[in-house]
């Protein structure tokens, strides 16, 4: 996949959310943002799963322990929504750790709490750099 492709995809998924965040406006609960944008992706025909749970491995072990994200999109791009003030640094280690439990390298991280304009980032995991590390 290149940065053009993810570029279309992680824009119309952003139209997507926007149009939830125009319709709604801030100040409900995340699980009515997540019912609206299912629905609105649904209106674009953008191909999503919900909820999927992700495998967790230590050491080539499968763990118990699962990470669910909100939304995969166009099977490879994780969306994390959240309904906060504002984004900060433990939600994107969340969307991070999805992206490193994962086959996906680009994750977004959408905030329909902010009361002003939705909030939005995009995140890259770059395995290359990581396997460079020896991890």
């Amino acid at each position: 996949m290149t940065d053009f492709e993810h570029g279309e995809q992680t824009y119309a998924t952003i139209g997507a959310a926007m149009e939830v965040y125009n319709q709604l406006g801030s100040g409900f609960l995340e699980a009515v943002y997540q019912e609206a944008l299912s629905v609105e992706l649904g209106f674009r025909a953008i191909p999503y799963q919900a909820q999927v749970p992700l495998t967790i491995t230590y050491k080539g072990q499968p763990l118990r322990q699962q990470y669910v994200p909100d939304f995969i999109v166009y099977d490879n791009i994780i969306v994390e929504i959240k309904a906060v003030t504002q984004l900060g640094p433990n939600e994107a280690a969340q969307l991070l750790n999805y992206l490193k439990a994962s086959d996906s390298t680009v994750g977004l991280l959408i905030n329909f709490g902010a009361s002003r304009k939705l909030e939005w980032k995009r995140m890259v995991y770059s395995r290359r750099a990581r396997s460079a590390r020896g991890e």
